[in-house]
């Protein structure tokens, strides 16, 4: 697999956005199914695991200046309704 590239990278980025958005949006709700909570599961995994991308060396971070504030939130509150 080649190095992503710096398009890639920022398209990753943008993407995980989405999961924060949802992430909020549902932890907002006055009540949260199972099947939210699942949701909310699904997208907190992603977002842990988009975290730690490496590059091809298996050991460096395929992020640079990303700011993850909003998603390390947004896992934080996903976490505390599931």
């Amino acid at each position: 697999m080649a190095e992503r590239t710096t398009d890639e990278v920022a398209q990753i980025y943008n993407a995980s956005k989405d999961s924060v958005t949802l992430i909020n949006s549902i932890a907002a709700q006055s009540t949260i199914t199972d099947e939210d909570k699942a949701t909310l599961k699904r997208n907190v995994d992603h977002l842990e695991i988009i975290k730690v991308y490496k590059k091809e060396d298996g050991t460096t971070s395929i992020w640079g200046s990303e700011d993850f504030s909003t998603h390390d939130a947004a896992v934080t509150l996903g976490k505390s309704k599931y």
